[in-house]
């Protein structure tokens, strides 16, 4: 059974930082591609940030790009988002997902395995 575990989301001030992981179960990272989506309050659901199986190739929403940092543990089966200089705009529950195909990592909808999200809320 595949399972994503999102953690390290809570209230932050603005300009600050957070770390989330995602630890995953149920499936070898190492094949697949991750990515990080979020969703706010009566808003759809808005890719983030994706990373590919050799971890060499990123890529960001502009709206993250500068501030937000993808990676991930092969070893520890766990991917993580640094997020820095946090905005009220990025206030939303973020889930990890899991692409095999990766053939298009920044669309929603060629994800496999999602998680349960994490809630990341940024005060002015």
């Amino acid at each position: 059974q595949v399972q994503l575990v999102e953690s390290g989301g809570g209230l932050v001030e603005a300009g600050g930082s957070l770390r989330l992981a995602c630890a995953a179960s149920g499936l070898t990272i190492s094949s697949y591609a991750m990515g990080w989506f979020r969703q706010a309050p009566g808003k759809e659901r808005e890719f983030v940030a994706a990373i590919r199986w050799g971890g060499a190739r990123t890529y960001y929403a502009d709206s993250v790009k500068g501030r937000f940092t993808i990676s991930r543990d092969n070893a520890k089966n766990t991917v993580y988002l640094q997020m820095n200089i946090l905005k009220p705009e990025d206030t939303a529950v973020y889930y990890c997902a899991a692409d095999r195909s990766a053939a298009s990592v920044t669309k929603i909808y060629e994800y496999d395995y999602w998680g349960q999200g994490t809630q990341v809320t940024v005060s002015s």
